[in-house]
């Protein structure tokens, strides 16, 4: 009896992101669809062959995508919005990308994130919706895989009810017509699987780890058992990930075959129900025991424990193991980084070392390889917890005292008083969130810079003139609060990364985070402190250029630490607090420089979320009280802005309001407005910005489309409270493109200022 190894899913950009180039080269009509398709198989297999020839038994198929898995597998069964059919209502490659990004008028998909990883998917939306199998995608690449490289491979599918959970536009009663519907599909792809030899299917079902109900547990029951009546043949495992199953015995006696459970972020709660309730007999265990989401080695000893744990509970050649999650969410290889220091990189374990992790231990569990060699593998642990980066005294200190930090601020009436009259700004004023566009001249400046092909003094000369450039446009185009652009920044997280102490930032240590939009994590690898000011100088030029206030850019504590590889060794809230207190010494900075609008971004602060609601409540007490010590040292009349990205904000809207921001903004155009529903129900009197138009697709909103969103939010909001501004950075748009949405967006907001001006002289 053997152990066997799996993988759940593999990283989709390349090495050197070559599918995202691929991807951009396509849409800049530079490949047709033939070579196109080329490309991307050539991608696709040696991926397959990699995992392969580290010796991993389970290959996934099925998980490489063009751009979202959620919307293959939408697209798969004809969940195509409305506004994107075509009379034929085939599916093309043309329609598909039209889905994620929009065109020619047609408002893409709304997106968001991945439960709460920092990766998004494109929302299905079933209105109206007749689900039907067309091309089994699945069936082709299963194939393909096992004809080109002999690879009998793991398919891998989203199954239906986490499919239909995390889609919008339905009400109950079309939830049970839409999954009777898909039942037959499912079953009609699992039948064709089965016929062309596939072993085990993987089906994705990480919904069963957050608070469901009995209801869709009884839908579990129902779904999986009419899989096993008509597919009895075919071994499906039922995979979770990111946190504990819920309702443990209910779905372990599922008619499947295996079940993939995550014992590295369940808190230890999945291990306690298989001691409690046991595990049945003649279905395999997929064990989840290496992290894959944080790019730090696994304790292999630690994890030689768990799994001789789980031996004693379940045959050998009923358990396998795997990571704990797909490997989408780290970079694919740290033997590309050859400049971090040695210590912390032999610390580090990308996608393929995390296989190579798999392998080793299931090999030692197997007596195929000796304990000496976990053993050896661990000790870079060890080191880098005992390295100088780990004990620095002054950061220890200051949270040994953190109740010594101030966390508020003046009341909101009498800050708003104050700052109405050192602003003097005219009803809806115009701003935008931060960055502008970073052209092809930007990025090029920048790397000969880090070449060494310019000096210091002419990068920051070529950085100053973009500056003034923009501050210009700025000022042209009317906008009322402006922005020094962030052309010296390549990451609103990478940037603060490169300038903080105790944080790395890698070379190719690339993610997906939408689309071919890839960012790169810092790593935050020791105690966090601020060494010298890392804005100041850029702000202070751009508001020696205008009148009107410029804005300071920060990324805010709780954003870093969500969108960085963190620390494992000591509690993620300790190094929370300590990124708090290095923005704080900035936010005084910029302050002290004059600086009198400061806007602490926290994009990434529901995503954080935990999947738990009972984790919840700590969570955000926490978050909230790292943006308040990050930001409650300042003036009343200093003006304190934050903004946030897609997300529904229902579930967290008191916590919004306890940052105590002056101004928040938040990104909403892509969700038509749904989600100003949110503050219906609740009154906020602060200063709010609610995108006016989404700065993801490549199209320039009308002026109808924009004063719509105005509208509609008006009719929720204080008009004295609004602010008209962009639903995120422009940063990743054409320059023309910028301009021109940004002037529809003043005139909009001119217009409705004009209407409201009669209203506020009556």
């Amino acid at each position: 009896m053997k152990i066997k190894s799996s993988n759940i899913g593999y990283p989709r950009i390349g090495e050197n992101r070559e599918w995202k180039k691929v991807l951009e080269l396509f849409w800049s009509d530079q490949l047709n669809e033939e070579q196109f398709e080329k490309e991307m198989e050539h991608i696709r297999l040696s991926h397959l062959k990699k995992q392969q020839e580290k010796g991993i038994d389970l290959i996934p198929i099925g998980d490489f995508s063009y751009y979202d898995h959620v919307l293959d597998t939408a697209a798969m069964f004809g969940l195509i919005p409305e506004r994107f059919k075509t009379e034929k209502n085939e599916l093309t490659l043309h329609t598909y990308f039209e889905i994620a990004r929009g065109s020619n008028g047609k408002i893409a998909s709304e997106m968001t994130k991945w439960f709460n990883t920092n990766y998004h998917y494109i929302v299905p939306e079933l209105k109206d919706a007749q689900p039907v199998l067309g091309k089994n995608r699945l069936l082709d690449l299963y194939l393909e895989a096992k004809l080109k490289l002999g690879i009998e491979g793991k398919p891998v599918i989203l199954g239906p009810i986490t499919l239909v959970s995390l889609s919008k536009g339905y009400d109950e009663q079309k939830r049970a017509e839409l999954l009777h519907s898909l039942i037959p599909l499912y079953i009609n792809v699992f039948k064709q699987l089965n016929e062309a030899g596939a072993k085990w299917i993987q089906v994705d079902e990480p919904i069963l780890v957050k608070n469901i109900d009995k209801d869709t547990i009884e839908e579990f029951k129902e779904v999986y058992t009419a899989f096993n009546k008509e597919v009895s043949e075919v071994n499906m495992i039922l995979q979770t990930y990111f946190e504990s199953l819920e309702f443990y015995q209910e779905i372990i006696e599922l008619p499947i075959q295996g079940f993939g459970l995550d014992f590295v972020h369940d808190a230890g709660k999945n291990l306690d129900n298989l001691k409690k309730y046991g595990f049945p007999s003649d279905k395999v265990l997929f064990a989840g025991v290496i992290d894959g989401r944080n790019i730090w080695k696994s304790g292999l000893m630690k994890k030689r424990t768990l799994v001789n744990e789980l031996a004693g509970m379940i045959d050998k050649d009923h358990l396998i193991i795997q990571p704990s999650c797909s490997l989408l969410h780290v970079p694919v290889t740290v033997k590309s980084e050859q400049k971090i220091d040695t210590q912390i990189k032999d610390a580090l374990s990308f996608a393929d070392e995390k296989l190579e992790e798999v392998v080793l231990l299931t090999k030692v569990t197997n007596n195929e390889a000796s304990v000496i060699e976990l053993e050896k593998h661990d000790q870079a642990i060890a080191a880098l917890s005992y390295s100088t980066y780990r004990n620095v005294k002054n950061v220890q200190e200051a949270i040994n005292i953190l109740n010594d930090y101030s966390s508020e601020r003046t009341d909101v009436t009498k800050r708003k008083e104050v700052q109405a009259e050192r602003f003097a700004l005219p009803l809806l004023p115009t701003t935008t969130i931060g960055s502008f566009p970073q052209t092809k001249e930007v990025r090029k400046e920048r790397l000969k810079w880090r070449k060494g092909e310019l000096t210091t003094e002419q990068y920051e000369e070529y950085i100053k003139a973009e500056i003034k450039k923009w501050i210009g446009i700025q000022e042209e185009l009317g906008l009322d609060v402006l922005v020094h652009g962030e052309f010296e920044r390549t990451d609103m997280v990478e940037f603060f990364g490169e300038k903080l102490e105790g944080i790395a930032i890698t070379k190719f240590g690339w993610v997906q985070s939408y689309g071919s939009r890839c960012v790169k994590p810092p790593v935050i690898f020791g105690d966090v402190f601020c060494k010298e000011t890392m804005t100041v100088k850029e702000t202070v030029y751009a508001q020696t250029l205008t009148t009107k206030p410029v804005k300071g850019m920060l990324t805010g504590p709780v954003t870093i630490i969500n969108w960085s590889f963190v620390r494992d060794d000591i509690d993620r809230t300790d190094v929370l607090n300590q990124m708090a207190l290095a923005i704080r010494s900035e936010v005084e900075a910029l302050e002290a420089s004059g600086i009198k609008m400061i806007q602490v971004d926290e994009a990434a602060l529901r995503e954080g979320l935990p999947l738990k609601e009972e984790k919840t409540e700590a969570y955000l007490n926490a978050a909230v009280h790292a943006f308040r010590l990050a930001t409650s040292s300042v003036e009343a009349d200093t003006q304190i802005h934050t903004h946030m990205c897609y997300s529904n904000f229902d579930d967290i809207i008191q916590a919004i309001d306890a940052l105590d921001a002056d101004v928040i903004s938040i990104e909403t155009s892509r969700s038509h407005g749904e989600l100003i529903a949110s503050f219906e129900q609740h009154h906020y009197n602060k200063g709010i910005g609610l995108g006016v138009y989404d700065i993801h697709s490549p199209r320039v909103p009308s002026l109808e489309e924009i004063s719509q969103n105005i509208n509609r939010a008006l009719e929720v909001l204080d008009y004295r409270a609004f602010w008209v501004n962009p639903d995120c950075g422009l940063k990743t748009r054409g320059e023309a493109e910028t301009i021109a949405a940004l002037k529809i967006m003043v005139e909009a907001a001119h217009q409705f200022r004009e209407k409201l001006s009669t209203i506020e002289t009556v």
